[in-house]
């Protein structure tokens, strides 16, 4: 599936200004050189809350290099949109996966992953490491 490209990122939220600001937090994060693609999917087209399968599959299509696409959601109709367009098979680009994983921790252990270079299964199993990240 990869010819020689970087896994893809896309951060799907409710919110255009959310996913945004994670897309900017995780990039400068992952810092020390190119960054994988990584793509916000926020909101309606109208720029409302909410989720919108074509800026999600515009997205994605916008860093998919062959290598594959992670997605990472934030909340419940973002993960049907995304488990539906996933269904139907022919929306997003092929190698497109939904990540289970915290938002913001995972979307930064995505993109530090892809950027070091990690394959599809890399980068989700770095971004649903997440979940086990301790504040206390």
């Amino acid at each position: 599936m990869s010819d020689g490209g970087q896994v893809g990122i896309v951060l799907v939220s409710h919110s255009g200004p959310v996913a945004e600001s994670v897309a900017e937090l995780a990039k400068g994060l992952a810092a020390g050189g190119a960054t994988a693609p990584v793509a916000a999917a926020g909101g309606t087209p109208a720029g409302g809350l909410g989720t919108s399968a074509e800026l999600i599959a515009e997205a994605a299509r916008s860093v998919d290099s062959g290598a594959g696409v992670a997605l990472l959601v934030d909340l419940g109709s973002a993960v049907l949109t995304v488990k539906s367009m996933l269904a139907e098979g022919d929306e997003l680009p092929d190698g497109s996966r939904l990540v289970d994983a915290p938002f913001v921790e995972g979307a930064v252990a995505a993109v530090v992953t892809a950027s070091a270079g990690g394959d599809i299964a890399a980068v989700e199993a770095a971004a649903s490491e997440a979940y086990r990240y301790r504040k206390l």
